[in-house]
């Protein structure tokens, strides 16, 4: 339960990053203010999927259950923030752009969207990651907000802003969410690179 709370506040955080980026006219100024919600998860232990996949390869089988869960509640918490959007005087103008971002992702192809995914989960494990582990404040700070500004600048795909992007639209096709599943896919495998190549980096050195 406590999983699924965590996740639902992460969806809300990512939701509120959605928001000030589609209230931008300035894309970088947005693609900058959209990492406090990265900001906002990491600091809190709230529990983001494409900051938790990447961890995959270390934990055990049972963990893609908890990755489910995650992604579930983040859905959840991009999905009520979009609609409490909505539901303000901002909405119909966070809607409208909202609609022609989710245009270009439904028309898009199964693989350019993938490639995207696979981008962003890497970016997204380098700023967890980072976080994690850079003991220096300003090197934490540097570790988040730097990959999201990369991956929202180069047109990557994140799957929990894409959740708050579709809510907010009220686009939930089977071209939306059939997108919304690949680029998750391609989320995950690019998470999971980094780590990889430190395991086998350790093995081959052992030889």
């Amino acid at each position: 339960m406590l999983n699924l709370l965590k996740s639902i506040y992460a969806g809300l955080c990512i939701g509120i990053g959605g928001t000030v980026y589609l209230s931008c006219e300035s894309k970088l100024l947005g693609s900058f203010l959209f990492g406090l919600g990265l900001f906002t998860i990491l600091n809190f232990q709230f529990n983001l999927f494409t900051g938790k996949v990447g961890y995959l390869v270390f934990n055990k089988p049972k963990y893609l259950l908890d990755l489910a869960i995650i992604w579930i509640g983040n859905f959840m918490g991009t999905f009520a923030c979009a609609k409490m959007i909505a539901a303000t005087r901002y909405g119909a103008a966070i809607r409208a752009k909202a609609q022609a971002l989710c245009t270009i992702k439904d028309a898009d192809n199964y693989l350019s969207l993938i490639v995207l995914g696979v981008f962003c989960g890497t970016l997204m494990f380098i700023a967890s990651d980072g976080f994690k582990n850079f003991e220096n404040p300003v090197s934490k700070v540097v570790a988040v907000f730097l990959p999201v500004m990369v991956f929202i600048l180069s047109g990557f795909e994140h799957c929990i802003a894409d959740m708050f992007y579709f809510s907010m639209a009220s686009d939930f096709s089977l071209a939306s969410m059939s997108a919304l599943l690949v680029i998750s896919v391609g989320n995950s495998i690019g998470g999971i690179l980094i780590p990889v190549s430190q395991i086998l980096t350790k093995k081959y050195s052992k030889q």
